[in-house]
C-alpha cells in the first residue's frame, strides 16, 4: 500500500466518488480525479490506479444505461480509437514520469479550452438570435449545430475524436471530455448519451488493461490501494444515478472547469 498522508487518502476518496458520478451522471467530471491522482502519485502509476477504478464504475454505468447505446456510432469509432490507443501506448513506453505529467496537464487544458470555446460560441449564437436547445451537459447547442452532418463529416468527426480519444484515454484516462464533445455533436438524448458513453468506455478500458499491465502501470500496491477506494466509487456511482435527474449540471460543470484548470496548471508547473 502506498504511504500517503490522511489528507492524501481523503483526496483520493473524493476522486473515487467523482469517478463514480462521472460514469452515471456527468461524463467528463473525472478530470478532477485525473489531476488529483497525478498530483498525489507518480504520473505513470496514477493512470494505472485510476484505470482500475474506472472499470469498476463502468460496470455500474452499463447496468444503469445498458439499453440506450447507439451501436452505429460505436462501430464507427473502433478503428480510430484503436489507432489512438496504440499511439498512447507507444508514448507511455518511451516517456518519463515528468513527460507524462506535462502531457496530462496539456491534455486537460486543451479539453477545457474546447469546452469553454463551445460555450462561448453557443452564447454568441444566443445573442445573435439563433435558437438554442439544451444539451445533456446543460450547455446550449445552436440550431446550426443541430443540423444533420453529412456522411463525410461524420467520418471526419469519428477519425479526429476517435484518435484523440484513444490517445488521451491511454495516456491520461482523459478521454471523457473529448468524447463528450463527439457525443454531443451526434445529437444524442441524455440516456442515449450516457448509454453510448457507458459501453464505449467499458470496452476501451478493458482493452487498455493488458497494455497498462505490460507497461508496469498496475502493480501490487496499486491493487491494494484501489481495493480500499472501491467503496467510494460505488457510493459515487449510486449517487450519480440518483442525481442525474435532479442535479444542477451547469453549476457543477463550472466547478469542474475551474478545478481542472487549477489541477492542469499545477501539473505543468
Amino acid at each position: 500500500m502506498p504511504e500517503l498522508t490522511l489528507l492524501a487518502w481523503a483526496l483520493l476518496a473524493i476522486s473515487a466518488v467523482l469517478v463514480g458520478i462521472s460514469k452515471t451522471a456527468l461524463p467528463g467530471a473525472n478530470t478532477i480525479s485525473i489531476a488529483i491522482f497525478a498530483a498525489l502519485l507518480p504520473a505513470r502509476e496514477s493512470t494505472g490506479a485510476l484505470l482500475l477504478l474506472l472499470i469498476v464504475a463502468d460496470m455500474f454505468a452499463i447496468w444503469a444505461y445498458r439499453k440506450h447505446a447507439d451501436w452505429t456510432v460505436l462501430r464507427r469509432l473502433v478503428p480510430t480509437v484503436l489507432a489512438g490507443l496504440l499511439l498512447g501506448a507507444g508514448f507511455l513506453a518511451v516517456a518519463d514520469d515528468a513527460g507524462v505529467r506535462r502531457v496530462i496537464g496539456v491534455i486537460l487544458l486543451l479539453v477545457i479550452g474546447i469546452t469553454l470555446w463551445r460555450r462561448w460560441a453557443a452564447h454568441r449564437s444566443t445573442r445573435g438570435g439563433t435558437t438554442v436547445a439544451p444539451t445533456t451537459t446543460g450547455a446550449p447547442t445552436s440550431s446550426s449545430e443541430a443540423s444533420t452532418p453529412t456522411r463525410g463529416a461524420r467520418r471526419a468527426q469519428a477519425a479526429i475524436y476517435g484518435t484523440l480519444g484513444g490517445f488521451t484515454t491511454m495516456v491520461a484516462n482523459a478521454a471523457g471530455p473529448v468524447m463528450s464533445m463527439y457525443f454531443l455533436a451526434s445529437r444524442f438524448s441524455m440516456k442515449t448519451f450516457l448509454g453510448t458513453a457507458a459501453w464505449f468506455f467499458a470496452v476501451v478500458n478493458l482493452v487498455k488493461l493488458p497494455f497498462s499491465i505490460g507497461l508496469g502501470l498496475i502493480t501490487g500496491p496499486t491493487l491494494l490501494m484501489d481495493l480500499a477506494l472501491v467503496p467510494a466509487v460505488v457510493i459515487g456511482a449510486l449517487a450519480g444515478r440518483w442525481l442525474v435527474a435532479r442535479m444542477n449540471q451547469v453549476l457543477f460543470e463550472r466547478l469542474v472547469v475551474v478545478l481542472t484548470i487549477g489541477g492542469a496548471v499545477y501539473l505543468l508547473l
